[in-house]
């Protein structure tokens, strides 16, 4: 599902990011993968700096609230180099349906800060990642003013529901993208193509067999053999909400029908005789989140399992890169046709037009 995370081949000229809010790093690591250089990474978060710190020593860590940043912070130290993209996974629970859904009255609405962010780091490009539920109409209003503050930085935008599963990942997890580009790239930029459905996806059995049955337990095969459908969207929850279970009563429900038990979550895999249903534990949740096996996780259960639940699927992240970098590529000045797929791009193609409108792949759930 996704190549080691020591694989990736290197960024072409130009292609850096600088990213907030991330988190345990599942964007970071997608853009990676997409050929983007990370010059600055900020978290708030305790543990998810050290995951980030432990899986990238190289990368440039700002254990900081972003709040409290300048955008000289945030720049290429001593270079001058135009910075590609400033991507963000902000909070969620401003526009989470299963909060209070204040939006821009929670303390925790960072969009104006990524905002004022764009406004000084003049960014070619910005990424940001939050819930379905910001595109809910009662957030219309504040969605157009999102994106007529990025038209007046001369930004041209776009929204999209991308789904996990779409991209290869064994869980639904819709999330809301939005994409601001210079004209002259967003007009290169064309969304990712789906390469799966939730009916092709991997299953929660093929991916997470291999771990269930690593302690001897009997059942591993059995269980993986029954539990062939996606999972459902993971949640961490937020500092002040949200403990080491798999969410609320309808999603423990979905989980218990592919022989999970959602009340907590385990330290280890299942031994020989354990009964089902089974728990699941963090490093087995990052791989039906997408992540690679050998990215790390700090910090204690709960802490671990928030790190995990709130990220964005670095499968979906890649996708969503590679689609800019080819369209940063095709209108920057970097030397020489690149591709994060092979190193070499391929024909231009057309994108969206302006202030293209929302668009769902299927069923939102």
């Amino acid at each position: 599902m996704f190549p080691p995370s020591d694989s990736h081949p290197p960024p072409p000229p130009g292609l850096t990011c600088v990213e907030i809010c991330a988190g345990a790093g599942g964007q970071a690591l997608g853009l990676e993968r997409a050929g983007f250089e990370h010059s600055a990474l900020v978290e708030l978060d305790d543990d998810a700096v050290r995951t980030l710190r432990t899986n990238r020593p190289h990368w440039d860590v700002l254990h900081a609230d972003v709040r409290s940043l300048s955008a000289d912070d945030l720049r290429p130290s001593g270079q001058e180099q135009e910075i590609a993209l400033l991507a963000a996974g902000v909070p969620c629970p401003p526009f989470s349906l299963a909060g209070q859904q204040l939006g821009a009255a929670d303390d925790r609405d960072l969009f104006p800060t990524v905002l004022a962010l764009a406004a000084r780091l003049r960014p070619r490009a910005v990424l940001i990642e939050n819930v379905k539920g910001i595109l809910q109409a009662k957030f219309d209003s504040y969605r157009a003013d999102v994106l007529q503050q990025l038209e007046d930085l001369g930004y041209l935008t776009s929204w999209r529901l991308l789904r996990a599963c779409d991209f290869g990942v064994p869980q639904l997890r819709p999330r809301a993208v939005l994409v601001a580009m210079r004209p002259a790239s967003f007009t290169k930029f064309v969304w990712p193509t789906p390469t799966a459905c939730p009916d092709t996806a991997p299953t929660v059995g093929s991916v997470l067999y291999q771990s269930m049955a690593s302690q001897g337990w009997e059942l591993a095969r059995e269980w993986a053999n029954s539990a062939t459908r996606i999972a459902p969207t993971l949640c961490g929850g937020s500092r002040k909400h949200g403990g080491a279970d798999l969410g609320p009563s309808r999603a423990r429900q979905a989980w218990a029908e592919l022989g999970i038990n959602g009340s907590s979550v385990a330290d280890a895999p299942p031994l020989p005789g354990t009964p089902l249903p089974v728990k699941l534990t963090v490093a087995q949740m990052a791989l039906l989140q997408g992540f690679p096996p050998d990215w790390a996780i700090t910090g204690r259960k709960t802490a671990a399992y928030r790190q995990v639940g709130n990220a964005f699927p670095p499968p979906v992240a890649t996708a969503v890169g590679r689609s800019m970098a080819t369209a940063l590529i095709q209108t920057g000045s970097g030397t020489g046709p690149w591709s994060p797929h092979t190193g070499w791009l391929g024909s231009s193609v057309s994108g969206n037009s302006r202030h293209a409108p929302v668009a769902s792949p299927g069923v939102m759930a």
